[in-house]
């Protein structure tokens, strides 16, 4: 019998927030910067999981050795970061979730591997209330996801065992993660989903196809 829960950790883009649509507007606002034709909605939000390194390569067609990577990496990160909140909001669900939780005291954080320079100021702005007790960075590990140190170390913050969490995430890299801390997984296949990517091959514990669907799987281990 597995432990009852104590926390849920969720990942931040495409799992407990729709951060896509901000970036779908600096993507192509770089893009025309450029001189180069934008890209549709739906190419630029299938790549948002995967970070400004993956969203370069998208645009650009180009890898890290070219010398204006770096360069139009930074660009579309200044350009992000002033506008990190203005189409952002939770995925529908979440905040009747999060206030079940908080019925239920089960406490809930974050596990990303977005830096801390953007996951913090997107927190704040969105001041999301029932609030997260744990938000782990990349900047406050040694490892990032797939490694599992962001969950170890959320169960140091939340005064719980890993086995007592449940973490969700929108790609193999979160399963992998909390399979790797021992923690119960639910793939959230509602997220930024490549259509080339296999979600069964995963191997999570859950799938869910919206977050309306998550508070059921949590019951089971109250």
């Amino acid at each position: 019998m597995a432990k009852p829960i104590r926390a849920v950790m969720f990942d931040l883009d495409g799992t407990l927030l729709d951060t896509a649509p901000d970036f779908i507007v600096v993507v192509n606002q770089l893009l025309a910067e450029q001189n180069q034709p934008t890209l549709s909605a739906e190419t630029i939000r299938a790549g948002v999981s995967n970070g400004s390194k993956a969203l370069i390569k998208l645009a650009f067609g180009i890898e890290e050795s070219n010398e204006q990577f770096e360069p139009l990496r930074q660009r579309l990160l200044e350009l992000y970061l002033a506008h990190i909140a203005v189409y952002t909001k939770p995925f529908p669900g979440i905040s009747a979730l999060l206030d079940k939780l908080a019925d239920n005291n089960i406490v809930w954080g974050i596990a990303t591997n977005k830096p801390a320079t953007y996951t913090l100021p997107l927190m704040a702005a969105l001041n999301i209330h029932p609030a997260p007790l744990s938000v782990i960075c990349p900047d406050h590990v040694s490892r990032s996801k797939p490694d599992p140190e962001s969950l170890f170390l959320a169960g140091k913050q939340l005064n719980c065992s890993p086995e007592e969490i449940i973490y969700i995430g929108d790609h193999k890299r979160d399963i992998d993660c909390g399979k790797g801390a021992g923690s119960i997984t639910i793939a959230a296949t509602y997220g930024y989903v490549d259509e080339n990517e296999d979600p069964a091959s995963w191997n999570a514990d859950y799938y869910v196809n919206h977050a309306d669907e998550i508070w059921p799987i949590v019951e089971k281990y109250l």
